[in-house]
């Protein structure tokens, strides 16, 4: 099985992958190794599996110069290892667990200093021994920032003692940066299934939880870990993650039905949630300059009318493939669906616009209607948009 050394980026403003051609002290292709960043502009990504060998080193990359350089080290090193964490934290880089050379499961805390260039440190590594209820050996697990806390969930270690196998874990356990000890994390509900290789996103005073893998099953689930009190909890049975000590947390596994809070989720980040068209502002052809723009670039000066303008651009739009689309042509494309749909529904009486029941192009249809700017389509979105249009401009 070959390992990868690609280095890829997704802009978030359009939805899409780019990949890289990195400079400098490239690093070897490897898996299971942990990054972290370093404020707004660099990433630091420490160890992993070459397919040969457990490694021990430190990359820095600056995403600006898309440059890489390794970082040397001096003094005592940690275990080189695979499927740990890797948290930066203020001016350290923390750390734990994975699996490392012969294959043992380790239980670790280190921290790295000498990353952040304006202290003018000499990098170095120390290890950690903090009080308190220490997490057992682990590795698959994730460490999530929050706050002043350190929240570490799940995880797979081994267990038995004349035959070994594994043990999946489905725990909480805070690592509180102001008392620098560890402390379990009582919670509430039914918990989620044990498992590892999984990811956890703060969001807010919320966790999110998605997949991962239990030795046997695969998991794509979704599950919310928030504060007593939260709205989340209110609404249904779940577990919680404390503001202090005296607070107790909920957990509650997220359907995707309408009106949950996955939604709530998607609409905060404005990606692609259902939402109603009320305040959509529809723009005419001929007062969208961009529209406009892109007729005079198609047919130039033989345009004779308005009318010739807008079906050049519309019949360019019938023509082209998904893949042809540039990214200049995505605003004045979704204002002229939206207008499209638009039309149809004043025209057959103003029904209401419903993205997900149109009886006018099937049950999917009008997906895009609600979308206010196309810096919030994803790439896979292109394609439908464009096959949506297409049904509606030959209409």
């Amino acid at each position: 099985m070959s390992r990868l050394g690609d280095f890829w980026v997704l802009d978030t403003e359009i939805w899409q992958w780019s990949e890289l051609t990195g400079l400098g002290d490239l690093p070897s292709p490897r898996d299971f190794a942990a990054a972290s960043s370093i404020g707004n502009r660099k990433i630091v990504m420490h160890g992993g599996w070459d397919g040969k060998k457990w490694l021990s080193d430190i990359y820095v990359l600056d995403t600006m110069s898309l440059e890489w350089m390794e970082l040397a080290v001096t003094g005592t090193l940690p275990p080189p290892r695979c499927g740990h964490t890797a948290t930066m934290v203020e001016k350290r880089l923390l750390v734990y667990g994975g699996r490392g050379g012969g294959g043992p499961i380790m239980g670790d805390l280190w921290a790295l200093k000498g990353l952040i260039e304006e202290e003018n440190e000499t990098p170095g590594w120390t290890l950690l021994k903090l009080p308190g209820q220490a997490p057992s050996p682990r590795c698959g697990h994730t460490v999530t920032s929050g706050g002043h806390y350190l929240l570490l969930f799940g995880g797979h270690g081994t267990g038995g003692w004349l035959s070994r196998y594994d043990i999946y874990y489905n725990d909480c356990i805070v690592l509180d940066r102001v008392s620098a000890q560890w402390r379990r994390l009582p919670t509430s509900g039914d918990p989620p299934p044990a498992r590892a290789y999984h990811s956890m996103t703060c969001v807010g005073s919320r966790y999110l939880l998605f997949g991962g893998f239990d030795g046997k099953s695969t998991y794509g689930d979704l599950w919310w870990l928030v504060p007593e009190g939260d709205p989340i909890a209110k609404r249904s049975p779940l577990e919680a993650l404390p503001q202090n000590k005296d607070d107790s947390v909920h957990s509650r596994k997220e359907s995707q039905s309408e009106g949950s809070a996955i939604l709530e989720l998607q609409k905060r980040l404005e990606i692609s949630a259902s939402v109603s068209s009320s305040g959509l502002q529809i723009v005419d052809e001929l007062e969208d300059r961009e529209f406009l723009e892109l007729a005079s670039g198609l047919i130039g000066d033989e345009v004779s009318n308005n009318g010739q303008e807008i079906q050049a651009v519309r019949d360019h739009w019938r023509k082209t493939a998904p893949s042809s689309v540039k990214l200049k042509e995505l605003g004045p494309l979704l204002r002229d669906y939206q207008r499209l749909i638009t039309r149809h529904y004043l025209a057959n009486g103003g029904a209401d616009l419903n993205p997900t029941e149109s009886r006018f192009l099937g049950k999917d249809s009008h997906r895009f209607y609600h979308i206010k700017s196309a810096s919030k389509l994803r790439m896979d979105d292109i394609p439908k948009l464009l096959e949506e249009y297409k049904q509606l401009s030959s209409d």
